[in-house]
Formats: structure tokens, sequence, C-alpha cells
């Protein structure tokens, strides 16, 4: 098995926060694989790039995706978050 995949940490965080929307961190963590330390980074880059935001919900987080934005490379940036999402998530 090769050492490299084709979606980055960030995308896949992405999913699993489309997957569930309510998840903890450590769900997150868990189900892309990394720690809770790098699940946490990963989800302020998204929510710094405006991808995500977080509701506080009690003592959890609620996070809210804002699939309209587009992808950042610039090779895909006519190609919106969404279009990954339904591509590659089980939702459908």
């Amino acid at each position: 098995m090769a050492d490299w995949t084709f979606l980055t940490h960030h995308a896949h965080v992405l999913l699993e926060v489309a997957k569930n929307a309510d998840a903890t961190v450590q769900e997150i963590a868990a189900g892309v694989a990394i720690s809770t330390r790098s699940a946490v980074s990963i989800l302020n880059d998204l929510e710094a790039a405006g991808y995500l935001e977080r509701e506080r919900r009690g003592r959890r987080n609620h996070y809210v995706l804002h699939p309209e934005q587009p992808m950042r490379h610039p090779s895909n940036a006519t190609h919106a978050v969404d279009e990954l999402i339904q591509a590659l998530s089980d939702l459908r």
C-alpha cells in the first residue's frame, strides 16, 4: 500500500463533519485516523478559511458547513466544496 492518498486530512475532516455536524472532535479524529490535536488544528483551519462555523450547544459544538465555498487550489476553484462532499460522501 502506498504511503500517500489522494485527499488531505483537511478533506477527510470536512467529510466527517458533513456526515455528522454534531460529532465530537474525538469522533472526527477517529473517523479520519488522526490525533485529536490534529483534528482541532484542521477544524481551526477550516473555520478560519470560511468552510465551517462552530456553534456552541451546551457543552458541545455543532458545525455549520458552508458548502458553497470554492475549492482552494486554483485548478479546482471553479468547483464548490459541496461537489466534493456529494461525490465522496455516503450522504446520498
